[in-house]
This record gives C-alpha cells, structure tokens and sequence, in this order.
C-alpha cells in the first residue's frame, strides 16, 4: 500500500470535494485502486504500520487527465517529423531545407502541423517545395490532418500524374492550367500509402512508448486513440510486454466492420488498460481545409460547401448493423451540414434500438465545431456525447470568422451545449493541436490564445466555462464515454489511483497561467510513471 499525505485533493467527487491524504491499495501496477480519501492523521494512524508513506510537502493532486480525441500514431510520428505548427512559408521552407541536408539522398521526409493559411491562403507554387528539397521525396501533413502537400519527388514515387484520378471521398487539387499543385485531401492523401517506408515493429513500439512518456509529463493517463489498425496492434503488443502504461480506448474504422462483428470483438472488450471503444466514421473533412459541410457556403468561398462523405441514411445504414452487434458508434462532424445530416442519422439509431430492445450505447460525435441553432438541442434529445478540443477553438479563430462569419456565433459552443445537460467529454485531435491539457483547459476558460488575442473577453465570450466544468470534460465526460465512470474520473474509495501531482493549484492561479501549469508527478494505477 501507498500513503500520500500532507497534500491538498481536488477530488472532483462532489460527495468529498477535498482531501489531505490518500491511501492506493495493493496490487498490480496499473490496476491499484484507492482504499480511502480523507484526513492524513486518520489514514496514518490507521494504516501507517501497512504503507509507504510519501509526504508531499503541500502539493496539489488531480484526477489523471484523459484525452478524449488523440491519433497516437500520428502524434509518435510527429515527434520524430519536422515540426511545422505555428510557422509561415519562410520558416517552414527552411526546416524542410535543413531536413534535407541532414536526411540522406533519396530518403523520405516528412512533417506535421503545416498550414496553409499560415502560408498565405493560396496555393502554394509547387516549384517551391521542390526547390527546397530536390533530392528528397516530402511529405508536409496538414495541420488538421486531412490534407497533404507533396513536392514533385514524392509525386513520381507514388506514380501520380495528372491522369491519375481521386478516390470518390478526396481530391486532387490541380491549378488552373490543370497541374498538379501537390494539394491532397481527403481520402487522396492515401495514395502516397504504398510508397512510404514502413517502420520496423520494434521502432513503432519506442515511438508509442515515446509517446506515452510526453503525456504522462502533461499529466495525461489515458486516452481515446482514433489512429487505425497499426496502432490497434502496436498497443496490443505493447500491453502483451507489459510496456503500455497508459489507459486506452481503442475507436475502430468503420471500413472494417464486418471483420470485427465476424471475430466477435465488441464495445468494452478489453481491460482497464486496453478496451474496445466505437465504430468511427468521418462526416465531412476539416475547416482548415476547407472540406467540413456546410448549410451554407463559405463566406470566403461563395462556391464550396465542402465536402459531405456521410450522409444521414449512410451512418442509419452502418450504424443499425453496428449497434445489433454490440458497437457504439462515433462520427467526425465539423460543418453545420455534417452535424445535422449525422443528428438525422442518429434519430434513426435510436428509434433502431428502442423497436429491437437493444441497450442505448453511448454514441458521440467528435469535434462539433458549427451547429445550426435548430441543432443545438439535439444532442441532449438523442443522448449523445460531445467530444469536443478547447484547443481548436482557440486556433481556429481567424479561419472560422473568415469562413463561416457571424455562424461563428454557434462554433465550439460548449457552454450552450452544457446549459442544454449535454454530456462534453475533451481532448486535442494531437497531432492536429497540442495535446497538453493545461493548454485545452485554459482554451476553455478564457477562449484566447496566449498572447491575449482576441481580447481579455475571448472570442464569442458567451460560450467560456469554468474551470470545473472544463476539468470534468477532461475527467469524468471521458470516463463516462469509456463506460468506465465507475472506476474513472474522480479520486474516490474504489475508483483507479490514476492522478497527477502539481506544485500550484489551478483553482488559485490566475486564468491565463493555467497553460504554463506542469506536473510534478504522474500516477496510473498506483504506480509512479513519471516524476519531474
């Protein structure tokens, strides 16, 4: 047994808001539960002669944090990639240079979080792309992950011309003079797939655990992966090994359906560090890209409406065969039109279960970024969870106000959507955004960036929400999404010692400096995995 004492616990119980002590009991690392919360000379005298006892000299302990949207293929592989967040053409072209120079002739680079309307908005001339890296086949992932550019190298490695058509669910953007501009979205950016060099199992294993290491030091203990089937067998591999330390719910594509109702796999198979979550499905593509569905076109593209690639009778069709086989289903919505059609879809789902007598699964859909205000109800109506990223408000101001205008007035609605008893549960979409989520909960408190933009109100201020409530989208929401609310989500006698140890406590600290709060330490399951 394990007794911390001399802290200050922020519980998130409302039964026993704080603490001074807690006592994790024998067992497993990674499966120790909490025997007791309460006074610290009341569990040491009772228990002191059975426990090592950790004096942590007034610190502050959380719940463990979980990431209700994570890719955690892509975040591993962005970690060893040139990193381009944040960056405009002139430094982003000369990252890819000095990645060039010191990656040898022939081989693959590739990079996350490029944006372009940090670029400039147009279409980049391919011919600089290829001037910066002549010799090496480049890859630059879109900040949303749902578009690639590729210069000419990579082009001719994937043998892609300009007769080479797009998969019915992407595009091939080509300029007016019908040229390929290395523009890929959507299901397009698979056709590089064949071409790319696969990782040996045993480097896939050291970027995940690579990976677990840099969210336990932002204080994350779980998360919700969203990456497909190689991410599936490398988590699988690793918890076989005793190597994943960190409490995933592993969401599975729907283009494999049938195989998993064939093997008999279901929502909630697994154990408390591996399970099964949902069926996923994408509605639409991203804002950035300019692909989420709209009602309406975009303010800045008279033209486009984006792109829907699932309509209501769609998901009706896949979802019905899912929830009869024991899967709860998640839907990518971004656009108003992707959120209303999936709304319609879900309606279906739900009159399915009641007329066959099947449990009401706990279906989500994830981002819910624009809703029409005759949507803004429905979620609650249906039972459908929220999964939603603070962060992305936050990022997204400028090309959420250029692309849908005063609709903006219904972005990232998370206030609205909590008045209206809607479940949120929160997250990043990392590599999409930081998945730091001291960096989320300030995104939601104060809807700024942090350098103040767009003002001490934030951006549509209407919308912010405090800091508990954001807290529990990061804790219990998540839990509750995972069916695991009754071992997750609060420090409580019976539920998982997955907690996090910090030197301030977030309810004392000005707004604006929770995104430079860090863990001291980090605990899953009553086992130390990360100390500063």
């Amino acid at each position: 047994m394990k007794l911390l004492k001399n802290t200050l616990i922020h519980t998130l119980n409302s039964a026993q808001p704080q603490a001074d002590a807690l006592l994790v009991g024998p067992g497993s690392p990674g499966y120790r539960q909490i025997l007791a919360v309460g006074e610290s000379a009341k569990l040491e005298a009772e228990y002191g002669h059975l426990a090592e006892i950790e004096d942590l000299g007034g610190k502050i302990i959380l719940p463990g944090l979980t990431d209700a949207h994570i890719h955690l293929r892509h975040f591993a592989n962005y970690l060893k990639s040139v990193d381009l967040f944040g960056t405009g053409k002139a430094a982003g072209l000369s990252k890819i240079t000095a990645a060039a120079q010191d990656t040898p002739h022939g081989e693959w680079i590739t990079a996350y979080g490029w944006s372009q309307d940090l670029w400039g908005g147009e279409i980049v001339p391919l011919a600089e792309l290829d001037a910066v890296s002549p010799d090496h086949p480049v890859l630059l992932m879109g900040v949303s992950l749902h578009v690639i550019w590729a210069n000419s190298a990579a082009m001719k490695a994937a043998g892609i011309d300009t007769s080479t058509p797009a998969p019915p669910k992407g595009v091939i953007k080509l300029n007016a003079e019908g040229q390929l501009t290395g523009l890929f979205y959507e299901d397009a950016m698979q056709l590089f797939n064949h071409v790319l060099p696969d990782p040996t199992s045993e480097d896939t294993l050291r970027l995940f655990e690579r990976a677990q290491l840099e969210l336990w030091k932002m204080g994350i203990t779980g998360v919700h992966d969203f990456d497909r089937i190689p991410s599936f067998i490398a988590l699988q591999t690793l918890h076989s090994q005793g190597r994943l330390k960190l409490r995933v719910l592993k969401n599975l594509p729907v283009e494999s359906l049938d195989t998993f109702i064939e093997s008999g796999l279901r929502s909630g198979f697994g154990d408390d560090l591996l399970r099964i979550g949902s069926i996923k499905a994408f509605a639409d593509g991203a804002l950035g890209a300019r692909t989420a569905a709209l009602l309406e076109p975009y303010n800045d593209d008279p033209s486009n409406l984006g792109l829907l690639l699932l309509d209501a009778e769609d998901l009706a069709e896949f979802g019905q065969k899912a929830v009869a086989n024991g899967f709860g289903l998640t839907v990518h919505a971004i656009g108003d039109a992707a959120n209303h059609q999936m709304l319609n879809g879900f309606e279906q789902i739900r009159a399915y279960e009641q007329a066959h007598g099947l449990p009401r699964r706990r279906h989500r859909i994830e981002h819910v970024q624009l809703l029409h205000p005759q949507d803004l109800d429905r979620l609650t109506a249906l039972d459908l969870i929220a999964s939603m990223q603070p962060i992305h408000a936050t990022s997204d101001i400028n090309m959420a106000d250029l692309g849908w205008g005063e609709r903006s007035w219904y972005a990232y609605a998370w206030r609205t959507l909590l008045d209206r008893n809607t479940r949120l549960a929160f997250g990043s979409d990392a590599p999409v955004a930081s998945p730091n989520p001291f960096e989320g909960l300030f995104a939601a408190v104060t809807r700024r960036r942090p350098d103040g933009y767009p003002g001490p109100d934030g951006w549509y201020p209407g919308e912010r929400i405090s800091l508990r409530e954001a807290l529990k989208a990061y804790t219990h929401g998540a839990a509750y999404t995972a069916g695991m609310e009754d071992r997750l989500g609060m420090l409580a006698p019976g539920f998982l010692a997955d907690l996090i140890v910090l030197e301030q406590d977030p309810f004392q600290v000005p707004p604006d400096e929770l995104r430079q709060l860090k863990p001291a330490a980090t605990m899953v399951g009553g086992e130390w995995v990360f100390r500063a």
